[in-house]
């Protein structure tokens, strides 16, 4: 039994030449039989041309699935030659008949289903007459034929029903390989943006304190070694920023997963003016209103900006004084960085920092407008993201 199963699959698993071919070859045993099991003395013997003729009836089944229509036509012709030119044994069941229509069933277009379908229920009629006559036989035909036809859709909509949920599946996975890159692509811009953010401002103060180093050495070696440090304290600020961010992207030596701090947000923006305004910035920062907690991801994105905003005064403006205003409305949150520097003129159009300002307000549903200061001077970076949670008063 388990050899046969084995062959099974394996004739499932074969070409629909050799299955075809397999297929032919089962209806060829099955339609032997009469010549092999012994015969009624009485009868005319079984003779070589009439299981020729079998044979012929059998032959067209080879190419079912090519052409099945004109296969059913060639069985029902070969049929009717071996019934009107030999007397040779009947078969218990028209096999090549029934195969033949199962295949027109499954595989042909309606007009010519239907059409060859009628056509077959119209040949038993004859058929039956001729050989027995009797009721019965009609019956039996008509019930077997019949079967065969609705075994033959059956399988057309088994297979198409399975070529659509293959459809499906094939359609589901290059969405999800879409959506997975799309989403890879996305975390690539954010951690390039985060990493530019950190690298940018950091690199900026130290430029800023290292080109004052020199001249504060031969002026006010006091003012050099609070420039080292500023230089040193942007340095390690920046290697912790950094040591956070590509944490999350991989396993620690000891193959645990590496700690995850959160992203700095509106408690640490003291900490970052108080940086900038190390490097001989005057720097003034307020907040108005009734402050809102913020979201984790929002409040990292006010500091990212407030560290952009600043990181384009330091390079660009060549400004003396700015001013970082965070004002609480009602559904609001409205943050201002505002210098006065030498305006939009001055480069801050350059790179990818403004770029990034506004689509990081745009992520959270805000908006950002840059451009020059109250009265023309200097130069203003405008964010307003909306907010709902839970208030505490704060003072200016």
């Amino acid at each position: 039994m388990q050899r046969v199963w084995a062959r099974a699959r394996a004739l499932r698993g074969a070409g629909p030449r050799a299955t075809d071919i397999g297929v032919a070859l089962l209806v060829q045993g099955a339609v032997s039989v009469p010549w092999i099991l012994p015969r009624d003395p009485r009868l005319e013997p079984a003779t070589l041309a009439a299981y020729l003729l079998t044979t012929l009836t059998v032959l067209p089944l080879v190419w079912r699935r090519r052409a099945p229509g004109r296969v059913l036509l060639a069985v029902m012709a070969a049929q009717a030659l071996y019934g009107l030119a030999v007397d040779g044994p009947g078969q218990t069941l028209p096999y090549t008949g029934l195969v033949a229509l199962y295949t027109v069933a499954a595989l042909s277009p309606s007009p010519t289903r239907q059409l060859l379908g009628a056509l077959t229920l119209a040949v038993v009629f004859p058929s039956a007459a001729l050989n027995t006559g009797e009721a019965r036989e009609l019956v039996f035909s008509l019930m077997v034929f019949t079967a065969a036809y609705s075994f033959g859709r059956f399988t057309h909509t088994r297979q198409a029903y399975t070529r659509a949920v293959e459809d499906r599946a094939r359609q589901l996975e290059r969405t999800r390989l879409i959506e997975a890159e799309q989403a890879a692509a996305r975390e690539r811009a954010r951690i390039a943006r985060e990493m530019h953010d950190v690298l940018s401002h950091a690199v900026s103060l130290m430029i800023v304190q290292a080109e004052a180093g020199p001249v504060a050495v031969r002026t006010a070696p006091e003012r050099a070694e609070a420039a080292f440090d500023a230089i040193s304290e942007a340095g390690r600020d920046a290697m912790a920023q950094l040591r956070r961010m590509l944490g999350v992207l991989r396993d620690n030596e000891t193959g645990r997963a590496a700690p995850r701090e959160p992203q700095p947000g509106l408690a640490e923006l003291p900490g970052l003016v108080e940086r900038v305004r190390r490097s001989g910035l005057g720097i003034t920062y307020a907040a108005t209103g009734s402050a809102r907690t913020l979201p984790l991801d929002t409040g990292a994105a006010v500091y990212r900006i407030v560290q952009e905003a600043l990181t384009n005064v330091v390079r660009h403006a060549a400004a003396h004084t700015v001013s970082v205003r965070l004002a609480y409305g009602p559904d609001e949150l409205t943050l201002t960085v505002t210098d006065d520097g030498r305006g939009p003129g001055s480069g801050h159009r350059s790179g990818h920092g403004l770029a990034g300002i506004r689509e990081r307000a745009t992520a959270h549903g805000g908006t950002a407008r840059t451009g020059p200061g109250p009265g023309g001077r200097g130069f203003q970076v405008r964010v307003t993201i909306p907010h709902v949670i839970s208030t505490v008063e704060v003072g200016s």
